[in-house]
């Protein structure tokens, strides 16, 4: 029964929206949610580090965990310079897992990006590919990977791009349909206490969508 988890990213779209979920749910006894600015709310299941360098905080981290989540993911226009973006999405991720498999946890369960791909000449696309190879090269006992296309919902800091390419999005096919960031953290929250079938999953942005709505097929 997973009861204590580490969650990384929670003042994401996503990641914020998988913090309520995890709070709500009895199972959940402690989150452990390392951030660089204070939670706004947190209820007492929650244990929030603050720090401008989250890969320190999780070092300083030492109570078990049964799963970890993580809902990182920046744009290099936001980082500021490739190697920042690498950090945030790449970096801090595998650390992430490292720091989950010391503490003794059994899953991880990663948003990624739709297209990712170690080989692709897009930057973005081989650096969550990147991300992806790299955490499946530490043999987690399950590992899921999850690929939304673009995130539909609403931001604090709303990004230029998302609000341009959103309405096209929408009507794209398949798994390159625009997607809520809800249904992402359902799903998270929902792989959390499923049967383990294989040690890796990789669910594309359709099947995120379809898996939400209760349909596993």
């Amino acid at each position: 029964m997973t009861t204590k988890v580490l969650l990384l990213g929670a003042t994401g779209l996503v990641g914020s929206q998988l913090l309520a979920m995890l709070e709500s749910d009895p199972r959940i006894t402690h989150i452990y949610a390392p951030t660089r600015k204070p939670l706004l709310s947190a209820s007492d299941k929650v244990i929030n580090p603050v720090g401008s360098d989250v890969q320190i905080l999780l070092d300083t981290l030492t109570e078990p965990v049964d799963a970890a989540f993580c809902c990182l993911g920046t744009t290099q226009k936001e980082a500021g310079s490739r190697e920042a973006f690498r950090f945030a999405d790449v970096v801090l991720p595998v650390h992430g897992g490292k720091t989950a498999l010391r503490l003794g946890a059994t899953r991880y369960l990663v948003v990624s990006a739709i297209a990712a791909n170690a080989q692709s000449w897009v930057f973005y696309n081989k650096t969550k590919g990147t991300m992806e190879q790299s955490l499946i090269a530490q043999n987690w006992p399950y590992l899921a990977l999850l690929r939304p296309s673009m995130l539909v919902g609403h931001r604090e800091k709303p990004r230029q791009l998302e609000l341009v390419s959103a309405p096209f999005f929408r009507l794209l096919p398949g798994k390159w349909k625009g997607i809520n960031s809800r249904d992402v953290a359902y799903v998270l929250w929902k792989l959390a206490f499923e049967p383990i079938a294989e040690a890796v999953t990789i669910l594309e942005s359709d099947q995120i969508r379809h898996k939400a709505a209760g349909n596993d097929s």
